[in-house]
């Protein structure tokens, strides 16, 4: 599969697939319809190694910015490769209201890195995340940390080749020097193993508490009520 500029005929797609994303607006997956090419004579004549292409969101018809690869160069066509870089990343979202104060902070400061492709960053801001949670959680509770993560690598079915990285970061006890260089995809499984520690150790706990509360309430209302016919 390969997108091609023609230098008479504009873009082509070779198999008629539209390109299908999460829009970094409205969040929403949608189709993308092209709406800035880059003209292909001039493509022809400077050849750049990575072209970029400006798509419209179906969905809130807001401008998306995407990356490709030059595949090759022929007399009259570019071809580009399929795959290609999202500029701007949909906001990741999470129920940060129940994260101790500081873990909050850092894990917001995390997620910026992911939505900006700094993936390394991102490992960095995810280990101090971490440490504060285990901070917040008290004794125990960088051991009941990895126990939830432990949990999430089975459930996920990861082999442990691939989740060393991410346990390296979470648990490592060395300088962020030492920390692992992550991939896309290390960062992205990384991100979703965090958010579910999270969940777990705080969310989980903090929205199961409040809905208790709120039980508690009626049924104390319930019973004055009651009382006082």
């Amino acid at each position: 599969m390969s997108i091609i500029l023609d230098k008479e005929h504009g873009i082509e797609n070779e198999l008629e697939e539209r390109i299908g994303l999460e829009c970094p607006y409205c969040g929403v997956y949608a189709h993308m319809s092209p709406q800035s090419v880059p003209d292909a004579a001039s493509l022809l004549r400077d050849k750049p190694k990575h072209v970029g292409l400006v798509y419209q969101c179906d969905a809130c018809h807001a401008p998306v910015f995407l990356r490709f690869a030059v595949r090759e160069y022929t007399e009259n066509r570019v071809e580009l490769l399929r795959n290609f870089i999202e500029l701007e990343r949909p906001k990741e979202r999470f129920a940060f209201s129940y994260l101790p104060r500081d873990t909050e902070v850092l894990f917001r400061e995390a997620l910026n890195c992911y939505s900006n492709n700094s993936f390394n960053a991102f490992a960095s801001m995810c280990r101090r995340a971490a440490k504060s949670a285990f901070v917040a959680l008290g004794e125990g509770g960088k051991l009941r940390a990895f126990e939830e993560v432990l949990a999430a690598q089975d459930i996920a079915g990861i082999d442990d080749e691939t989740f060393a990285p991410i346990k390296a970061v979470l648990f490592g006890s060395g300088q962020h020097e030492d920390l692992p260089m992550l991939s896309r995809a290390q960062a992205g499984i990384l991100l979703e193993v965090l958010k579910d520690m999270f969940y777990q150790c705080f969310v989980r706990r903090g929205k199961l508490t409040r809905a208790l509360k709120v039980r508690r309430f009626f049924v104390t209302e319930q019973q004055n009520s009651l009382q006082s016919a």
